[in-house]
């Protein structure tokens, strides 16, 4: 079970932002045992780890200006994806080449794809709101918020994945709290 926490978690933040949970797993994997990954050693080459590094600076630019950023969000629709079906591998598949109940990698990796690429698109579809909304001046703001809960969800997923689950019950608690009173304040009064 926290092997699927760990690969939801990596797989959740890869859709935000495609490098930073790639470049945390691959900095783990090599530097230190959290993780072990047979198929996908590479991603701990020191090569690999300053490419990423560089994309990253890159992702966190471009998701910043405005129009840059919604293709940035077009070249990222599979980008996000693949990525966060690596990162779902990183995470789920154990040193014995097995995932969660016996999954093998190639089953990790798509299910990491599907979360990849439902949070990229809600993403994606979010962004363009707030940028038609505010002119394009909400998208620094947002793309920060976006970037901080990409690098918060890959250390808890990392480190702490039970701590996912809280914080995935917290959020929807306040989510339904938010929309209950949403519905309330919409209700019209009727004088008796």
């Amino acid at each position: 079970m926290i092997e699927v926490l760990t690969g939801t978690g990596l797989a959740t933040a890869a859709g935000l932002n495609a490098y930073i949970p790639l470049l945390a797993v691959g900095v783990l994997s090599r530097y230190s045992s959290v993780i072990e990954m047979p198929p996908l050693a590479w991603l701990g080459n020191g090569w690999v780890l300053l490419v990423l590094g560089a994309l990253l600076i890159v992702e966190c630019v471009a998701d910043k200006i405005p129009a840059v950023d919604h293709v940035n969000d077009m070249i990222q629709t599979v980008v996000r994806p693949l990525s966060a079906g690596l990162c779902f591998t990183a995470g789920a598949v154990t040193g014995t080449g097995q995932g969660p109940f016996g999954a093998e990698p190639g089953t990790a990796f798509g299910l990491g794809l599907a979360i990849g690429l439902i949070v990229h698109l809600l993403k994606a579809t979010a962004r363009s709101m707030v940028n038609t909304s505010t002119a394009g001046l909400g998208a620094p703001v947002v793309s920060m918020i976006e970037d901080l809960a990409a690098v918060t969800m890959t250390v808890l997923a990392l480190l702490v994945p039970i701590g996912l689950l809280v914080v995935a019950l917290g959020l929807g608690a306040a989510g339904t709290w938010l929309y209950l009173a949403r519905r309330d304040r919409a209700r019209p009064v009727y004088p008796l």
